[in-house]
């Protein structure tokens, strides 16, 4: 099974930037699409940025032209640049990864990260 361990997260002041990192381990699966996502107090988590496996990404427009989300398959890892950071990206970041299985007992399944800080001073 898959095991995600997300880093990189912290306080930093509005304009800061950070770069996330997410490293999937394990083995007997493939990596799909890889996204990171937030979710501040009292909010619902919401997508930030995704990468497909083709390379092809998507990005919430409250961060396009901020953010870059980039894949290293060699390294099972997925990060998030986060430039001009504002206060209001202030959240727990989660990494999230498509996995298939391709030994028993086969099939798809969504990992979660444990989620790292990000806070984002005024």
């Amino acid at each position: 099974q898959v095991q995600l361990v997300e880093s990189g997260g912290g306080l930093v002041q509005a304009g800061g930037s950070l770069r996330l990192s997410c490293a999937a381990s394990g083995s007997g699966f493939n990596i799909n699409a890889m996204a990171w996502y937030r979710q501040a107090p009292g909010k619902q988590r919401e997508l930030v940025a995704a990468v497909s496996s083709g390379g092809s990404t998507n990005y919430a427009d409250s961060v396009k032209g901020r953010c870059t989300i980039s894949r290293d398959n060699a390294k099972n890892t997925v990060y998030l640049q986060m430039n001009s950071l504002k206060p209001e990206d202030t959240a727990v970041y989660y990494c999230n990864v498509d996995v298939l299985y391709y030994r028993e007992p086969y099939g798809r399944g969504s990992s979660w990260g444990q989620g790292t800080q990000v806070t984002v001073s005024s």
